[in-house]
């Protein structure tokens, strides 16, 4: 036989004052919560005043606990780390067989940010010196989302932030760039031949999560420029398994 866990006796009086709050709609005061989860009365204030303090309960002018905002931050991440775990196995897929880093980024609150990165020692991720907020104009997952944004949102992107030049290849005139993103040979899929960091190239693809425009890319050294068409036809169908992966209702 094992032996038990040690549980810490303090942390499930907590949680079992918080479902106990949870259960009424418009708050319930400390002798009611302590009655209803078994607490002595003064363990049940000692625990809600540090629940108050720390944000997971809100006390109300009538005395009654109810949920704080701390637990709606929690329960929206962990909506979030539910969405991503649908889509690591594609990006893991995509690694393994490119042996490449595979990228996943979205278009939120007018930033392109990368959402998640799958790598390992036979697939290194891109030294990332400078923040895709700052580089979306000079990296494929970027300049795929721009792609698919429609002329105003684009300009307005643009209009926010400068085209810094980071590496002799980088495109830093808005009317260039635009031009690129709408004549690539490689459409839907878009390119970063050495424009965000030398000594790499990338490639990537739009995707959404609902109304959300993201992209998906991979990474890879510039001696592996002529897989590039690989590449592509390999990131196409996973960019649909993405899009339907996060289109999934939870």
């Amino acid at each position: 036989m094992g032996a038990s866990p040690t549980l810490i006796s303090s942390v499930q009086r907590a949680f079992r004052l918080l479902e106990a709050a949870s259960a009424h709609q418009n708050g319930a005061p400390a002798k009611q919560l302590a009655r209803e989860t078994g607490l002595p009365l003064a363990t049940a204030y000692h625990l809600l005043r540090t629940l108050v303090h720390d944000g997971y309960l809100r006390k109300l002018d009538d005395g009654a606990f109810v949920l704080g905002d701390r637990l709606q931050t929690l329960h929206s991440t962990g909506s979030g780390q539910a969405l991503l775990s649908r889509v690591r196995p594609v990006l893991a897929a995509l690694r393994d067989e490119l042996s490449s880093a595979a990228y996943l980024t979205f278009y939120e609150d007018g930033e392109i940010r990368v959402a998640e990165i799958v790598d390992g020692p036979r697939a290194p991720r891109a030294d990332l010196w400078v923040g895709f907020e700052d580089a979306g104009h000079a990296t494929a997952l970027g300049k795929s989302v721009l792609r698919e944004l429609d002329d105003e949102a684009r300009r307005e992107y643009l209009s926010r932030h400068p085209l810094h030049d980071l590496t002799p290849r980088t495109v830093t005139t808005a009317a260039t760039l635009i031009r690129q993103l709408e004549t690539t040979a490689l459409a839907p899929a878009v390119t970063d031949l050495e424009e965000y960091a030398v000594g790499t190239v990338c490639v990537a693809v739009p995707v959404r999560s609902g109304h959300t425009l993201g992209s998906l890319g991979v990474s890879m050294p510039r001696d592996q420029l002529s897989r590039i068409g690989e590449v592509r036809e390999l990131l196409l169908p996973s960019a649909g398994r993405v899009t339907r992966s996060l289109s999934l209702t939870i």
